[in-house]
């Protein structure tokens, strides 16, 4: 009987932990991008229902939406607490905490569940919200949940799991790296780096399998062309920029709270202020002609594809039915309909340049008032550049991205999920 030496049974089990954490990382891509398409297949679903509502009547809204709004924020408190909110903050408060205890409180297989029941519920009811930030949430929850399964302690699991989330939900894989990089750690980890680029490729390979090669907004090749046509790119980048840190600042404001009588009121009846918030997204519908409701998705592809103008107020309105969505405490993301609010944005500014193509400038208003709203601003031109496949507006978007970046720092000195994410923190450690 041959004996195996200490030194090589010691070889044998790194090698065999190597692997286990292999496969662990790869089988929880694999999971994610399955759960990133499905949430993908029921918002769109969630969507058409409530398009169909509207088709019956049009002021159905004016009950549905703040109806939901309160159920919504009366489900997440009982029984879902911090699944609120586009699930960002939670995933990057989580990675600064070291209590496992803590951890679970914001990243869990029950918190994923209710992310995508409540995200479809806001969807359902016309609330303006987007999918991608709750499908970080999911997967920073998902590769946590499988990460305790393991005997020993997997890091970076959350980063490659929400660095996934972007991945599969808008077939980015490029842009899912970018924002693990800039956006959830703000420093690569050596460590784990090949891991979470493995997590990210299985999540990308699951959503090309299930629902095919696609861009998100289709292929928009046109780029600028006139001198004059680039006085866009600055005109976007402060116009979204400072949109964008007007956004962030009234989030962090309201998020933070208010000792005065407004900000003790909205404490204390938080179902009433859902309420109104829901009534003022579907005014801001009826007013737009029912363009500004769910992710606003629809609206933008074909304003890209085709060059048709987007109305004129739809930028504002979008604008202010996001808000009221995000401060009201529903579950739901701002990827979408930020980048919706800026391609209205950017029709504004369109309207200034009265024979140069639509679709550059909606790119530069889109880039603009996401890279305003998050501060990421490589993240935001990557994400921009992928889901139009459109390489020859690579250079003005990214001026417009560093110029949105700059315009937004002097409004909101912080960045809006990084900010959000203390909060989240300093709950964990008094509790």
């Amino acid at each position: 009987m041959t004996l195996i030496s200490p030194r090589r049974k010691r070889r044998l089990k790194l090698i065999s932990a190597r692997w286990q954490r292999r496969v662990l990382f790869v089988a929880g891509g694999l999971v994610v991008g399955a759960a990133a398409v499905a949430l993908a297949k029921l918002a769109d679903e969630a969507q058409l229902a409530f398009s169909w509502l509207l088709s019956q009547s049009r002021y159905a809204a004016l009950l549905m939406t703040p109806a939901g709004f309160a159920l919504s924020v009366y489900l997440t408190r009982r029984f879902f607490p911090n699944a609120q909110g586009s699930g960002i903050p939670q995933a990057i408060a989580a990675r600064h905490l070291s209590d496992t205890r803590a951890r679970n409180a914001l990243v869990s297989i029950r918190i994923a569940i209710g992310k995508i029941v409540l995200t479809l519920l806001g969807l359902l009811c016309g609330a303006s919200v987007g999918r991608e930030g709750p499908t970080v949430q999911v997967g920073a929850s998902i590769m946590f949940a499988l990460g305790r399964l393991s005997p020993r302690r997997q890091p970076g699991l959350i980063l490659a799991g929400a660095a996934a989330g972007v991945a599969a939900a808008f077939n980015t894989p490029l842009a899912g790296i970018v924002f693990g990089i800039e956006e959830m750690s703000r420093a690569f980890e050596t460590r784990t780096s090949s891991l979470i680029i493995a997590t990210v490729i299985a999540a990308g390979l699951t959503s090309l399998a299930l629902m095919g090669n696609y861009t998100y907004f289709g292929s928009t090749p046109i780029a600028l062309g006139r001198g004059i046509d680039w006085l866009a790119v600055p005109l976007c980048g402060v116009l979204g920029g400072a949109m964008g840190g007007l956004f962030s600042r009234i989030l962090i404001t309201l998020a933070r709270g208010s000792a005065g009588p407004a900000g003790q009121a909205i404490k204390r009846y938080p179902l009433v202020f859902a309420l109104l918030c829901g009534f003022a997204v579907a005014l801001c519908g009826l007013i737009s002609g029912d363009t500004i409701y769910g992710t606003g998705y629809a609206q933008v592809k074909a304003a890209l594809e085709t060059g048709t103008p987007l109305p004129q107020n739809f930028g504002l309105l979008k604008f202010l039915a996001t808000t009221f969505a995000a401060i009201s405490g529903i579950p739901g993301g701002i990827f979408a309909p930020s980048l919706a609010v800026g391609a209205g944005l950017g029709a504004n500014v369109a309207s200034l340049f009265h024979d140069t193509p639509l679709a550059p400038i909606l790119l530069l208003g889109m880039v603009s008032y996401f890279a305003g709203v998050v501060q990421a601003p490589i993240t935001a031109f990557v994400i921009v550049t992928e889901m139009t496949d459109n390489h020859a507006m690579v250079v003005p978007v990214m001026m417009a991205s560093l110029i949105a970046y700059g315009t937004s720092r002097l409004i909101c000195e912080e960045g809006l999920y990084h900010a959000l994410a203390k909060g989240f923190v300093a709950k964990a450690e008094q509790g």
